[in-house]
Protein backbone atom coordinates (compact mmCIF):
# COMPACT_ATOMS: atom_id res chain seq x y z
CA UNK A 1 0.00 0.00 0.00
CA UNK A 2 1.41 3.55 -0.95
CA UNK A 3 1.84 6.06 1.42
CA UNK A 4 -1.23 7.84 -0.73
CA UNK A 5 -3.17 4.89 -0.32
CA UNK A 6 -2.99 5.13 3.25
CA UNK A 7 -3.68 8.65 3.82
CA UNK A 8 -6.71 8.25 1.70
CA UNK A 9 -8.38 5.31 4.42
CA UNK A 10 -7.41 7.71 7.10
CA UNK A 11 -9.27 11.03 5.62
CA UNK A 12 -12.06 12.32 7.31
CA UNK A 13 -15.36 12.04 6.09
CA UNK A 14 -17.32 14.76 6.71
CA UNK A 15 -21.07 15.05 6.67
CA UNK A 16 -23.29 16.11 3.64
CA UNK A 17 -26.32 16.55 6.56
CA UNK A 18 -29.16 19.12 5.25
CA UNK A 19 -27.47 22.10 7.47
CA UNK A 20 -28.87 23.68 10.27
CA UNK A 21 -32.20 25.39 11.89
CA UNK A 22 -32.13 28.95 12.05
CA UNK A 23 -32.37 29.78 15.57
CA UNK A 24 -33.52 33.52 14.51
CA UNK A 25 -36.87 34.80 14.28
CA UNK A 26 -37.37 37.24 11.21
CA UNK A 27 -37.36 40.76 12.92
CA UNK A 28 -40.35 42.36 12.25
CA UNK A 29 -43.07 44.05 14.25
CA UNK A 30 -45.68 44.10 12.01
CA UNK A 31 -48.95 42.78 13.24
CA UNK A 32 -49.86 39.50 12.20
CA UNK A 33 -52.93 40.41 9.56
CA UNK A 34 -49.83 41.52 7.22
CA UNK A 35 -48.06 38.13 7.60
CA UNK A 36 -47.12 37.25 4.07
CA UNK A 37 -48.67 33.85 2.43
CA UNK A 38 -46.66 32.37 0.86
CA UNK A 39 -49.04 30.44 -1.59
CA UNK A 40 -49.99 33.80 -2.25
CA UNK A 41 -46.84 35.77 -3.65
CA UNK A 42 -42.83 35.48 -4.07
CA UNK A 43 -41.18 35.77 -1.18
CA UNK A 44 -38.45 36.59 -2.47
CA UNK A 45 -40.34 39.39 -4.47
CA UNK A 46 -39.00 42.89 -2.97
CA UNK A 47 -42.34 44.29 -3.74
CA UNK A 48 -44.09 41.98 -1.54
CA UNK A 49 -45.34 44.17 0.54
CA UNK A 50 -47.23 46.25 -1.99
CA UNK A 51 -48.77 43.06 -2.99
CA UNK A 52 -50.28 42.06 0.19
CA UNK A 53 -51.67 45.64 0.95
CA UNK A 54 -53.79 45.41 -1.82
CA UNK A 55 -57.48 45.57 -1.23
CA UNK A 56 -58.24 42.64 -3.16
CA UNK A 57 -56.41 40.59 -0.60
CA UNK A 58 -57.02 42.48 2.71
CA UNK A 59 -59.84 44.86 3.89
CA UNK A 60 -59.13 47.96 5.91
CA UNK A 61 -62.19 46.42 8.53
CA UNK A 62 -59.40 43.57 9.01
CA UNK A 63 -56.49 45.61 10.04
CA UNK A 64 -56.38 47.93 12.74
CA UNK A 65 -54.60 51.46 11.28
CA UNK A 66 -53.78 52.43 15.06
CA UNK A 67 -51.62 49.48 15.92
CA UNK A 68 -50.45 49.80 12.63
CA UNK A 69 -49.48 53.66 13.24
CA UNK A 70 -47.97 52.55 16.16
CA UNK A 71 -45.37 49.99 14.61
CA UNK A 72 -44.40 52.53 12.56
CA UNK A 73 -43.65 55.11 15.52
CA UNK A 74 -41.66 52.30 17.15
CA UNK A 75 -39.41 52.01 14.32
CA UNK A 76 -38.89 55.30 14.69
CA UNK A 77 -37.59 54.88 18.21
CA UNK A 78 -35.12 52.28 17.38
CA UNK A 79 -34.05 54.33 14.01
CA UNK A 80 -35.26 52.17 11.23
CA UNK A 81 -36.32 54.49 9.22
CA UNK A 82 -37.47 52.95 6.27
CA UNK A 83 -39.31 50.38 7.79
CA UNK A 84 -41.25 53.27 9.51
CA UNK A 85 -42.02 54.73 6.23
CA UNK A 86 -43.82 51.20 4.88
CA UNK A 87 -45.42 51.30 8.57
CA UNK A 88 -46.80 54.56 8.12
CA UNK A 89 -47.55 54.66 4.31
CA UNK A 90 -49.64 51.37 5.11
CA UNK A 91 -51.55 53.23 8.19
CA UNK A 92 -52.49 56.16 5.92
CA UNK A 93 -53.58 53.51 3.41
CA UNK A 94 -56.47 51.59 5.83
CA UNK A 95 -57.24 54.40 8.07
CA UNK A 96 -60.42 55.01 8.05
CA UNK A 97 -60.31 58.11 10.21
CA UNK A 98 -58.94 61.26 8.79
CA UNK A 99 -57.33 62.17 12.04
CA UNK A 100 -55.56 59.03 12.18
CA UNK A 101 -54.25 58.86 8.49
CA UNK A 102 -53.32 62.67 8.94
CA UNK A 103 -50.41 61.95 11.68
CA UNK A 104 -49.49 58.57 9.79
CA UNK A 105 -48.82 61.47 6.98
CA UNK A 106 -46.76 63.77 9.07
CA UNK A 107 -45.00 61.00 10.82
CA UNK A 108 -44.30 59.60 7.17
CA UNK A 109 -42.81 63.01 6.49
CA UNK A 110 -40.58 63.18 9.24
CA UNK A 111 -39.31 59.90 8.66
CA UNK A 112 -38.02 60.41 5.13
CA UNK A 113 -36.47 63.96 6.48
CA UNK A 114 -34.61 61.23 9.06
CA UNK A 115 -33.07 59.74 5.76
CA UNK A 116 -32.45 62.83 4.34
CA UNK A 117 -35.19 62.10 1.69
CA UNK A 118 -36.42 65.34 1.63
CA UNK A 119 -38.50 65.65 -1.68
CA UNK A 120 -40.33 62.40 0.00
CA UNK A 121 -40.78 64.42 3.38
CA UNK A 122 -42.40 67.46 1.45
CA UNK A 123 -44.68 65.11 -0.65
CA UNK A 124 -45.85 63.49 2.70
CA UNK A 125 -46.19 66.78 4.82
CA UNK A 126 -48.32 68.14 2.06
CA UNK A 127 -50.93 64.97 1.51
CA UNK A 128 -51.53 65.74 5.15
CA UNK A 129 -52.27 69.11 4.84
CA UNK A 130 -54.73 68.51 2.55
CA UNK A 131 -56.86 66.10 4.42
CA UNK A 132 -56.84 68.82 6.93
CA UNK A 133 -54.89 72.06 7.21
CA UNK A 134 -56.42 73.56 10.41
CA UNK A 135 -56.68 70.31 12.37
CA UNK A 136 -53.99 69.94 15.59
CA UNK A 137 -51.33 68.30 13.44
CA UNK A 138 -51.83 70.49 10.75
CA UNK A 139 -49.62 73.63 12.53
CA UNK A 140 -46.62 70.37 13.25
CA UNK A 141 -46.89 69.49 9.71
CA UNK A 142 -46.07 72.94 8.49
CA UNK A 143 -43.21 73.28 10.29
CA UNK A 144 -41.88 70.09 9.25
CA UNK A 145 -42.56 71.13 5.32
CA UNK A 146 -41.02 74.29 6.19
CA UNK A 147 -37.69 72.26 7.57
CA UNK A 148 -37.91 70.18 4.16
CA UNK A 149 -38.18 72.85 1.96
CA UNK A 150 -35.72 74.73 3.77
CA UNK A 151 -33.18 71.83 3.69
CA UNK A 152 -34.61 71.12 -0.40
CA UNK A 153 -33.52 74.86 -1.47
CA UNK A 154 -36.88 76.14 -1.44
CA UNK A 155 -36.08 79.26 1.23
CA UNK A 156 -38.85 81.00 0.46
CA UNK A 157 -41.45 78.45 0.91
CA UNK A 158 -40.16 77.71 4.01
CA UNK A 159 -40.39 80.67 5.54
CA UNK A 160 -44.12 80.73 4.77
CA UNK A 161 -44.99 77.95 6.15
CA UNK A 162 -43.28 78.46 9.26
CA UNK A 163 -45.18 81.34 9.16
CA UNK A 164 -48.52 79.89 8.89
CA UNK A 165 -47.51 77.11 11.24
CA UNK A 166 -47.96 79.37 14.38
CA UNK A 167 -51.25 81.11 12.88
CA UNK A 168 -52.58 77.88 13.08
CA UNK A 169 -50.92 77.31 16.94
CA UNK A 170 -49.43 80.18 18.25
CA UNK A 171 -48.58 78.58 20.82
CA UNK A 172 -46.91 75.64 19.08
CA UNK A 173 -42.69 76.41 20.56
CA UNK A 174 -41.41 74.57 18.45
CA UNK A 175 -43.14 76.25 15.11
CA UNK A 176 -41.83 79.82 16.79
CA UNK A 177 -38.47 77.92 17.08
CA UNK A 178 -38.34 76.90 13.35
CA UNK A 179 -39.29 80.72 12.26
CA UNK A 180 -36.85 82.36 14.20
CA UNK A 181 -33.78 80.11 12.95
CA UNK A 182 -35.38 81.06 9.28
CA UNK A 183 -36.03 84.45 9.68
CA UNK A 184 -32.08 84.37 11.14
CA UNK A 185 -30.83 82.71 8.23
CA UNK A 186 -32.40 85.42 6.01
CA UNK A 187 -30.69 88.86 8.20
CA UNK A 188 -34.01 89.40 9.83
CA UNK A 189 -32.65 89.29 13.28
CA UNK A 190 -34.76 91.33 15.51
CA UNK A 191 -37.81 89.47 14.16
CA UNK A 192 -36.04 86.33 14.92
CA UNK A 193 -35.40 87.36 18.25
CA UNK A 194 -38.86 87.99 19.09
CA UNK A 195 -39.66 84.27 17.90
CA UNK A 196 -37.09 82.61 19.61
CA UNK A 197 -37.91 84.33 23.15
CA UNK A 198 -41.77 83.50 22.15
CA UNK A 199 -40.62 79.77 21.59
CA UNK A 200 -38.70 79.74 25.13
CA UNK A 201 -42.20 81.71 26.90
CA UNK A 202 -43.65 78.34 25.81
CA UNK A 203 -41.35 75.97 27.38
CA UNK A 204 -38.59 75.41 24.68
CA UNK A 205 -35.81 75.95 26.45
CA UNK A 206 -32.83 73.69 25.64
CA UNK A 207 -29.25 74.10 24.82
CA UNK A 208 -29.83 74.14 20.79
CA UNK A 209 -32.26 76.90 21.59
CA UNK A 210 -30.05 79.00 23.62
CA UNK A 211 -27.27 78.79 21.18
CA UNK A 212 -29.64 79.71 18.58
CA UNK A 213 -30.54 83.25 20.40
CA UNK A 214 -26.93 83.54 21.19
CA UNK A 215 -26.27 83.51 17.60
CA UNK A 216 -29.05 85.72 17.03
CA UNK A 217 -27.75 88.25 19.84
CA UNK A 218 -24.28 88.19 18.16
CA UNK A 219 -26.07 89.28 14.75
CA UNK A 220 -27.57 92.16 16.65
CA UNK A 221 -24.62 93.29 18.67
CA UNK A 222 -25.59 92.37 21.90
CA UNK A 223 -22.70 90.87 22.51
CA UNK A 224 -22.69 90.47 25.99
CA UNK A 225 -26.02 89.14 26.30
CA UNK A 226 -25.17 86.52 23.70
CA UNK A 227 -22.01 85.32 25.53
CA UNK A 228 -24.09 85.16 29.15
CA UNK A 229 -26.78 82.70 26.75
CA UNK A 230 -23.72 80.67 25.43
CA UNK A 231 -22.38 79.74 28.64
CA UNK A 232 -25.61 79.02 30.16
CA UNK A 233 -26.60 76.39 26.82
CA UNK A 234 -23.14 74.89 27.49
CA UNK A 235 -23.92 74.73 31.09
CA UNK A 236 -27.43 73.10 30.18
CA UNK A 237 -25.47 70.54 27.72
CA UNK A 238 -22.70 69.33 30.01
CA UNK A 239 -25.43 68.62 32.84
CA UNK A 240 -27.94 66.77 30.10
CA UNK A 241 -24.22 64.56 28.98
CA UNK A 242 -23.76 64.33 32.46
CA UNK A 243 -27.52 62.62 32.92
CA UNK A 244 -27.31 60.54 30.03
CA UNK A 245 -23.82 59.09 31.24
CA UNK A 246 -25.85 58.45 34.67
CA UNK A 247 -28.61 57.10 33.73
CA UNK A 248 -26.51 54.46 31.76
CA UNK A 249 -24.47 53.62 34.09
CA UNK A 250 -27.22 52.70 36.45
CA UNK A 251 -28.63 50.43 32.90
CA UNK A 252 -25.85 48.97 32.49
CA UNK A 253 -23.50 49.10 35.12
CA UNK A 254 -20.38 50.39 32.69
CA UNK A 255 -18.82 53.65 31.71
CA UNK A 256 -20.50 55.32 28.64
CA UNK A 257 -19.15 57.04 25.82
CA UNK A 258 -19.69 60.56 24.85
CA UNK A 259 -23.68 61.56 24.25
CA UNK A 260 -23.81 62.61 20.58
CA UNK A 261 -26.51 66.17 20.07
CA UNK A 262 -28.99 65.83 17.00
CA UNK A 263 -31.76 67.43 15.97
CA UNK A 264 -35.46 66.07 17.13
CA UNK A 265 -36.85 64.03 14.28
CA UNK A 266 -40.40 64.97 15.50
CA UNK A 267 -41.88 67.70 17.83
CA UNK A 268 -43.44 67.39 20.58
CA UNK A 269 -46.97 68.86 21.59
CA UNK A 270 -47.14 69.87 25.30
CA UNK A 271 -49.79 71.78 27.58
CA UNK A 272 -47.41 74.87 28.23
CA UNK A 273 -48.40 77.15 30.68
CA UNK A 274 -50.41 80.54 30.10
CA UNK A 275 -47.70 82.87 28.54
CA UNK A 276 -48.16 86.04 26.52
CA UNK A 277 -47.04 85.64 22.45
CA UNK A 278 -45.34 88.49 21.04
CA UNK A 279 -45.37 89.41 17.29
CA UNK A 280 -42.05 89.67 15.83
CA UNK A 281 -42.18 93.48 14.53
CA UNK A 282 -43.60 94.62 17.76
CA UNK A 283 -42.02 95.45 21.04
CA UNK A 284 -40.60 92.83 23.76
CA UNK A 285 -40.50 92.33 27.29
CA UNK A 286 -36.55 92.96 26.28
CA UNK A 287 -38.01 96.81 26.07
CA UNK A 288 -40.00 96.37 29.05
CA UNK A 289 -43.13 97.06 27.77
CA UNK A 290 -46.39 94.95 27.73
CA UNK A 291 -46.97 93.24 24.46
CA UNK A 292 -49.43 90.56 23.04
CA UNK A 293 -50.05 89.00 19.89
CA UNK A 294 -52.51 90.98 17.45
Amino acid sequence: MTDREADDDDRHEFSEGAGFDDPYDEFDLDPPELDVDPSRVDPVDSRVVADMLDEENIGSDEVDAQELLDVGLNYMQINRYEQATEAFERTAHFAEDDHVEQEAWVNKGVAHAELEEWDEAIGAHREALRIDDSSEHAATAETNLAYALWEFGETAQALEHAERAVEIDERFAEGWFNRAFFLSERGLSEEALHCIDNAIRLGMRNSQVLEEKAHILEELGEYDEAEEIAEEANEMRERAEQRVMEEREEMFGEAPGGAGAGRPSEFQRGEPEDVTITDPGRASDRDDEDWQLE
